[in-house]
């Protein structure tokens, strides 16, 4: 039986392992920390959101970075310490806009094929993540704002995400919670949400019932990738330790670029640190004065989900200031102002902080297949769409791997015929 190491306890690395596993393989995931899931799918906005599918490759971005840089509760904020990494990902960035349109359209097509994969892995193996399917609905506080959302609109059909344009009275029909001035928005019914951290440590499980082997506090240091297969080396408590595997998946977050690179390749994810609240709804006015609905704030870059009866996400910003993980009062700020503007009613007494860390690609479309060496594969950099994105990805590198071995398999059965 073939042996495949994934990289990663993340939403793409366990939804990699279940697919794996799912096809027979013999897998065997490593992961840093003594859970699944203890960092960028730990605490995100809790959106399965096909409707965010739009790529930032965008001028009118870039004149909002440049225009935020001295304000530190900005929603994009670039520090401008110069390092090699920034100033290579922001040019890779720049090239990519004329790609803008058909990465976008692209993404939404991932994020409707991940669906189906999501939801029958999530029912098939029981996991309960807090999920609402009561769709997402974008508030766009101004007309310049509404008309450029109308024009992404377009963009999203082309990838079937179909959205609708709602009046500030539909708005509320919609989340009657909802308060605040408005100039219109846009609602997507397809679109759900759920905790993140919940379904990942429930698929964790399942796949380790279908037969894969969860290795956690396993910091993996050094990879050599050769005809032979791919010696994997882990620091485990004072130990290291080199194991050979016939494959390696590389799902590592932010960590995947320096660990391509021992492999030979590119893969020049940058981390994009973001920010959210948990809001704990510990009385009866606030559960009754929150949203249901999953929301997103266009103008301050925020979202919102409802995480069961008593919990509250708030989420959102995009800080770029290298692996910085520190949680900044400055930051956390505009989130529960959001809230006490929105939803006054809502106590936002109890809170708890977070950040984590998106590894973002310059085109904003996930690496996701082979590398340069034989048994080398990626799926990694999927940025501000990890866990809406997981599924499909893990089902594509599944596929790809899957794919390459009856190719070699045929090719070794049938010599003659294949020179």
């Amino acid at each position: 039986m073939k042996t495949i190491a994934i990289i990663g306890g993340g939403v793409t690395g366990v939804t990699t392992a279940y697919a794996l596993a799912k096809r027979g393989f013999a897998v065997t995931l490593l992961e840093r920390h003594r859970y699944a899931a203890m960092e960028t799918s730990y605490a995100n906005g809790g959106q399965l959101s096909a409707s965010n599918a739009e790529v930032w490759n965008h001028r009118a971005n870039i004149g909002k970075a440049l225009q935020w840089m001295l304000r530190s509760d900005a929603p994009l904020l670039v520090h401008p310490h110069p390092t090699w990494h920034k100033l290579s990902w922001f040019a890779e960035f720049v090239s990519a806009m004329p790609n803008y349109h058909r990465n976008t359209i692209a993404l939404a097509r991932m994020a409707v094929a991940a669906r189906d994969h999501l939801f029958q892995w999530a029912d098939d193996e029981g996991i309960e993540f807090d999920l609402q399917r009561r769709g997402i609905l974008h508030i766009h506080r101004d007309r310049a704002e509404f008309e450029h959302a109308v024009a992404v609109t377009k963009l999203l059909e082309r990838g079937g995400v179909p959205r609708r344009a709602v009046t500030p009275e539909e708005m509320r029909a919609i989340e009657p919670a909802l308060r605040g001035a408005c100039y219109a928005g846009h609602y997507t019914e397809s679109d759900s949400s759920g905790d993140i951290h919940k379904f990942t440590t429930g698929l964790a499980l399942a796949a380790q019932r279908h037969g894969a082997q969860l290795r956690y506090q396993q910091q993996v240091v050094q990879l050599n990738a050769g005809a032979g297969g791919v010696d994997v080396t882990v620091l485990h408590g004072d130990s290291a330790d080199t194991s050979r595997y016939d494959a390696v998946v590389v799902c590592a977050g932010t960590a995947s670029r320096d660990l391509a690179a021992q492999l030979g390749d590119s893969v020049n994810v940058y981390p994009v640190k973001g920010y959210s609240v948990t809001v704990h709804l510990e009385d009866a006015a606030s559960r009754a004065a929150a949203p249901s609905v999953s929301l997103v704030d266009d103008t301050v870059k925020l979202v919102c989900s409802r995480l069961g009866q008593d919990r509250l996400r708030v989420a959102g910003t995009a800080e770029f200031h290298g692996h910085n993980r520190d949680i900044r009062a400055d930051r956390i700020a505009p989130l529960t102002d959001w809230v006490q503007h929105n939803f006054p009613d809502v106590s936002t007494r109890s809170i708890t902080p977070w950040a984590g860390l998106r590894p973002m690609m310059p085109d904003l479309l996930p690496r996701v297949g082979p590398g340069k060496a034989p048994g080398v594969f990626y799926n990694t950099g999927h940025g501000h769409l990890g866990w809406t994105l997981s599924a499909a990805t893990a089902d594509m590198v599944a596929s790809a791997i899957s794919s390459s071995w009856e190719a070699v398999r045929q090719r070794t059965a049938n010599p003659l015929k294949m020179a």
